[in-house]
């Protein structure tokens, strides 16, 4: 893959997709608007699943990032299911709206009932076929250039917990700043923007399989792997060299919430 995005392929949609949902009037307004501040370039769209389950891993540095990753993720024939905080479940008319969209809900505490929920979760999405958005940084990466920081381990966790382990599948975005810096102002003018949107091949996972996966140590090794395919990706679209070692927010004395961390 090189730096420069091509348009993605035409491809069939997944009935997910094509069957009548909540996700269609959803569309018919996002889309659109999305389509105001951003022209997305995709590359590499034939690496997410046509069909099946997925756990789809892109990195954050502006909170409309989502919503790229929402439209590119719909172009390429899938419904964009992303990870929620799980008290967002328990508003009224919300929390409807997340269940009827299938929506993931976050398992924050490292407990056994956390781990149960996640062993659900995972199980949910390999028998719908459903695949899932989770950002493994957690949070707006702190790195001051831009790169990936440091991973949380969500995203494996949720596709080591069951069985056969859930394709993990990096991506990364790029200029996505130029409409919304971070934790800066929204940019109305000029509209369409370049953004570029890349996916990459699965990461290889085989080697954090069998007994003893979702053990701590396993599980950071794994992400790391997930990690470094992500900035791998991100810079061929920045064409640079990314940095060896990733920012590590609590190394530098920095709150690590995040609310798209699992």
């Amino acid at each position: 893959m090189t730096g420069t995005a091509r348009p993605a392929p035409r491809r069939r949609a997944s009935p997910e997709k094509t069957r009548p949902s909540v996700f269609w009037p959803l569309a018919a307004i996002i889309v659109p608007a999305v389509g105001w501040f951003a022209k997305i370039e995709i590359s590499g769209a034939e690496h997410l699943p046509a069909e099946g389950p997925y756990v789809l891993a892109p990195n954050h540095y502006s909170e409309f990032d989502p919503l790229i990753i929402a439209v590119g993720t719909w172009r390429m024939g899938r419904a964009p299911r992303f990870m929620a905080k799980e008290s967002l479940f328990r508003v009224p008319v919300l929390g409807a709206a997340l269940r009827a969209t299938g929506m993931v809900p976050v398992a924050r505490a490292s407990s056994s009932a956390a781990a149960k929920q996640t062993l659900q979760q995972s199980e949910d999405l390999v028998t719908h076929g459903r695949g899932v958005i989770v950002y493994p940084e957690g949070s707006l990466t702190r790195d001051p250039d831009m790169w990936p920081m440091r991973g949380k381990t969500g995203a494996v966790r949720l596709a080591l917990a069951a069985g056969e382990p859930i394709p993990v599948i990096p991506a990364a975005t790029w200029g996505v700043q130029q409409i919304l810096p971070r934790y800066g102002k929204l940019r109305f003018w000029p509209p369409r923007r370049r953004v570029r949107l890349a996916l990459g091949p699965a990461t290889d996972l085989s080697a954090f399989t069998g007994p003893g996966a979702t053990g701590s140590a396993n599980l950071i090794a794994a992400t790391d792997a997930v990690m470094a395919d992500i900035s791998a990706l991100l810079g061929t679209l920045r064409d640079e060299q990314p940095p060896t070692e990733r920012w590590n927010p609590s190394a530098h004395g920095q709150n690590e919430t995040g609310r798209l961390d699992a």
